[in-house]
């Protein structure tokens, strides 16, 4: 037996440091078999520890160090007064050993001679039934794996005495090789038992568990890991990089050396898949420091070496297999939650719905089906290419006007995605958009219902209702590309949002879509705003920090899409211009901010023709067509009284922010076409409306309806009312009554369309004589003027931005005598376009355009190329200019505006996808949001779910959290559905699971 043992105790100072202490010198003198000696490290001031009369009795010296001094170099202080030839006991001031702890770890020292380190069995110190450590290994690619943590003890690992390493916390090495085996001080503060034991085993010696021998810890200690999550990451992380810099073999070393960014890149990649993006800064600031500390590397090789005996052949069979460690991940339950979790999609009828949405949109726009591409109302074209797509959708020169350089639209960038989807024909991607917009509704719709009910019948109302929605039919008959996409994706925008605090997965999705929503409908950003801002005080208000810090990642992709805007718009004299309608600027029917058309925005209609009514049964009764709206209104108001009258609160605040849109929408213009002042469409706000809307009639049927037959009678009435008061929009098509028309595929002459194929920079002057006089010029690129090509900056313009076109335009149809073809073929246009004016224009035009024929043939340098049926057609003589390009400066503005929102896009996108363990969370918690503590859960059997009776519905009580904005009678977040929601995704998300399969095997 080894004639003595020195403990060495690290400790911080503090109030409850200082208890532990007293604790852990209890357990000291309680010993079996005490230490001989025992050494004190005080890192911080110590004067409190001399004077204390129960320290002063216990050890036989105090060491003051340094208030940040770490575990590693606190017992390098300590180890000069170890005598020679006695073993080492590494304490800290949480650690409190049961009573026969030493005598078993110096009785195991004894009978194994070849046991370099002996490691007791750490527990929990308020419950010494948990384990939270005994034994440690890791993986082929050294990443630190737990043996056996965070298990009931029930003996089941008391059996095991060989492992690779164990917990530093405890460890009593061998006198003989204490002097070899110190802790590294380079490892920041983790991983230091995994080396010692690694370093043992390369010297010839073992790490011997010893479970008979207990140890109770605390996880604040100064040997802890940091309790901070981004503190704890990096130091992990830096621990394992130092480890893999001195493990590896030396002419390796380099290699090693300089993949530590790219593999910082890559973690990342895997930490924002994996739904933890708060482990992103502390991977670069890892792999920053172990680049850094390279004297740190050559010290600790240089120990390896000098101790090492045996081969690394020697370890091999003690790490951890990937088999091994997905098992240790896998807690064993797969991916099931329950009946609740089911959705059936298709058990429940919503396959079917989608399906007879999908025939209904087939009959109501039949002839779209032999359209190449989609006109009227505010459609255009899209670009030829994928590519020209995607670069309207940059920072950079903008497709129309000449010299124009700064910000897209963000909705450039949602025609980039949807075009995209129809790489071969990106046109072709509206006409597919018109005739899926009836069942993608549905679907969203129904998706959307699964956060409020259970009811498979009730979904189905919810999708068959969106779907019906007065203001998205109106879009799809106006030919309004902004509106019918914002009413497509709300439903998911509000199935994600509700639960952006529950997930990063959520919130990713979330941010996505509220960005792709906002860049449809800008004018929906205030009220978005403002439920956001609700949602996150509300989150804040229960102390829930991480579900606040997923939600306030939400807005985040839409503002670096918006900021580029705003701040041009701001810079250019009016911020709330980037709230203006994006797209082609159309000047359709809408209702106005007189008593009638705000009257139509009350009863849910967005323009003055109440859906087609009013070329149905005329103006004296159009007006009361809204009432066959108000059984769903009724049924609204009414979640005020039901038993979930708390979410029926907040969605009635949704749809009362919608109608606040929708009615200052009205009365706010910004945008212009040709001249005229067209307002901000309300429908966007009445889609906003709508959510809240049918969400609130939604939980009167769930909960207040406790009679199945009231319940499918108010369904029915409300559903068979907003059906009729959809006809005549369904039927607009066919009697001609849509905006709707076929192409046309290019909107400048086919002569242009063929010089500029494939999206070439062809620049075209587009001339409009105007009813009052004036003239309207525009200078188009490309092959046609394209959807994607509109820009605010332009609709919005109260001033000529860019090169002054119009000066030039007025010259050439003057008498001025002048080089007109020069001046445009130097900003690089080579033809003009005098436009086919329509049959219903002034005379003062007709007297302008066959003014403007017979200038343009008389001028010099102009070839008249033919009369088309776009309007009449010039070309210059000589061959025009290039396009300028963008200066350096401009360059440079379009490369960082760039990078910034796709590092931010590709962010939440990865963020966003799915995963094995992000799924299992999800189906661990109710999909329903703002549940009653006491409210049945519903297991829906039938397609018929209206009738718990009859339809073989289950009940059972259920706890889960509520939606934001939801006002209290919350379950608080630590506790919901049985499983710990703030760990949910760590849990099965293992730290760093899987992400270093590519990175190389330093040994």
């Amino acid at each position: 037996m080894p004639a003595r043992v020195h403990a060495i105790i690290v400790a911080r100072p503090g109030s409850s440091a200082r208890a532990q202490l007293l604790r852990t010198l209890d357990a000291l003198r309680s010993q079996t078999a005490p230490p001989s000696h025992v050494t004190l490290v005080m890192c911080g001031d110590a004067t409190t520890a001399r004077e204390s009369e129960t320290v002063a009795a216990s050890v036989e010296g105090i060491i003051e160090a340094r208030s940040g001094t770490s575990f590693a170099d606190a017992v390098g202080l300590a180890m000069p007064r170890v005598a020679q030839g006695s073993a080492v006991w590494l304490l800290a001031h949480d650690t409190a050993p049961h009573q026969r702890a030493l005598e078993r770890l110096v009785g195991t020292l004894e009978r194994s001679p070849s046991a370099a380190i002996v490691a007791p069995k750490l527990v929990q110190t308020d419950n010494d039934r948990e384990i939270v450590s005994l034994g440690v290994s890791m993986t082929a690619l050294g990443r630190s794996v737990e043996l056996a943590s965070g298990e009931l003890d029930q003996g089941q690992h008391d059996g095991t005495d060989d492992a690779l390493a164990a917990d530093v916390r405890g460890l009593l090495i061998r006198g003989e090789v204490r002097d070899r085996l110190r802790p590294d001080p380079a490892l920041a503060g983790a991983d230091e038992g995994l080396d010692l034991g690694v370093r043992a085993r390369l010297g010839g010696g073992r790490v011997v568990l010893v479970p008979s021998a207990r140890v109770s810890v605390s996880p604040d200690g100064p040997a802890s890991l940091p309790s901070g999550r981004g503190r704890r990451a990096y130091v992990s992380r830096v621990a394992q990089l130092h480890r893999r810099l001195a493990y590896a073999p030396a002419v390796t070393v380099p290699l090693h050396w300089l993949s530590l960014l790219p593999l910082a890149l890559w973690r990342s990649i895997t930490h924002l898949i994996g739904k933890r993006p708060e482990a992103v800064f502390p991977e670069w600031a890892a792999a920053l420091t172990a680049m850094l500390r390279v004297g740190g590397v050559v010290r600790s090789r240089r120990q390896i070496a000098a101790f090492r005996s045996s081969s690394w052949s020697s370890i091999a069979p003690l790490r951890v297999s990937n088999r091994d460690l997905h098992r240790r991940l896998d807690d064993g339950h797969g991916s099931e939650g329950g009946a609740a979790s089911e959705l059936h999609f298709f058990s429940g009828g919503g396959a079917w719905v989608v399906l007879g949405a999908l025939v209904v949109s087939v009959a109501a726009f039949t002839s779209l089906l032999a359209w190449p591409v989609v006109g009227g109302g505010a459609l255009l074209p899209l670009r030829t290419t994928v590519a020209a797509l995607w670069s309207d959708a940059a920072w950079g020169l903008r497709g129309l006007g000449v010299d124009v350089v700064g910000p897209a639209d963000p909705f450039a960038a949602v025609l980039a995605v949807l075009g995209s989807l129809w790489p071969a024909g990106p046109s072709f991607s509206l006409v597919l958009l018109w005739i899926l917009a009836l069942p993608l509704a549905v679907l969203g719709g129904w998706f959307a219902a699964t956060r409020v009910t259970d009811r498979a019948g009730l979904r189905i109302f919810a999708g068959i209702v969106w779907a019906l929605a007065p203001t998205f039919l109106t879009a799809l008959v106006d030919g309004r590309p902004t509106g019918v996409l914002v009413h497509v994706l709300l439903p998911w925008l509000f199935h994600t949002a509700v639960v952006a605090h529950r997930s990063w997965g959520a919130a990713g999705a979330a941010s996505l879509l509220f960005a792709a929503v906002t860049a449809c409908a800008p004018s929906l950003i205030p009220a978005l705003l403002v439920l956001w801002i609700v949602a996150l005080g509300i989150t804040l208000g229960g102390a829930r920090f991480r579900g606040a810090a997923r939600l306030l990642w939400v807005p985040v992709p839409a503002a670096a899409l918006f900021a580029p805007l705003m701040v041009w718009q701001v810079s250019h004299g009016s911020l709330i211009a980037a709230l203006a309608d994006p797209g082609l600027i159309w000047a359709g029917p809408q209702a106005t901010a007189d008593a009638a058309g705000r009257l139509a925005l009350a009863s849910g209609f967005p323009s003055g023709d109440i859906a087609g009514w009013l070329a149905i049964v005329g103006p004296t009764l159009a007006p009361w067509a809204g009432i066959l709206l108000a059984p769903l209104a009724v049924l609204a108001l009414l979640s005020t009284v039901a038993p979930r009258w708390r979410a029926g609160i907040t969605l009635l605040l949704v749809a009362l922010s919608g109608f606040a849109t929708a009615f200052l929408a009205v009365g706010i213009t910004v945008s212009f076409a040709q001249g005229a002042g067209v307002a901000i469409w309300p429908g966007a706000g009445l889609s906003l409306a709508w959510v809240g809307l049918t969400g609130a009639a939604l939980v009167t049927l769930d909960t207040a309806l406790t009679l199945p037959r009231a319940r499918l009678l108010s369904a029915a009435v409300a559903g068979v009312a907003v059906a009729a008061c959809a006809v005549p929009a369904l039927a607009a098509f066919h009697l001609g009554r849509s905006a709707l028309t076929e192409g046309p595929e290019s909107s400048l002459p086919a002569y242009i369309a063929a010089q500029a194929v494939d999206d070439r920079p062809v620049g075209t002057l587009v001339l409009t004589p105007q009813n009052d006089g004036g003239l309207s010029a525009e200078v188009a690129w490309g092959a046609s003027e394209t959807l994607s090509a509109q820009t605010t900056i332009l609709s919005t313009a109260t001033e000529i931005r860019g090169t002054d076109i119009t000066t030039l335009a007025v010259d050439l149809l003057s008498a001025r005598d002048f080089d007109g073809a020069g001046d445009l073929g130097a900003l690089g246009v080579g033809y003009v376009l005098l436009a086919e004016l329509p049959e219903d224009v002034s005379d003062r035009a007709r007297t302008l355009h066959t003014a403007a024929v017979t200038s343009l043939d008389q001028r010099a340098g102009f070839v008249q190329a033919g009369t088309t049926d776009r309007g009449v057609l010039y070309r210059l003589e000589a061959d025009p200019s290039e396009r300028a390009p963008l200066t350096a400066g401009q360059q440079a503005t379009a490369r960082l505006v760039i990078t910034v929102q796709l590092v931010l896009v590709f962010a939440a996108l990865l963020l966003s996808m799915p995963t094995r363990a992000s799924r299992r969370a999800a189906r661990a918690r109710s999909r329903i949001v703002g549940r009653a503590a006491d409210e049945p859960l519903v297991l829906p059997r039938h397609v018929d779910e209206f009738d718990d009776e009859h339809s073989g519905a289950t009940s059972a009580p259920v706890n889960s959290d509520v939606l934001p904005p939801e006002p209290t009678a919350e379950v608080p977040e630590e506790r919901s559905a049985g499983i710990e929601p703030e760990a949910t995704e760590e849990t099965v998300n293992a730290p760093d699971a899987g992400a270093d399969r590519t990175e190389e095997d330093p040994r």
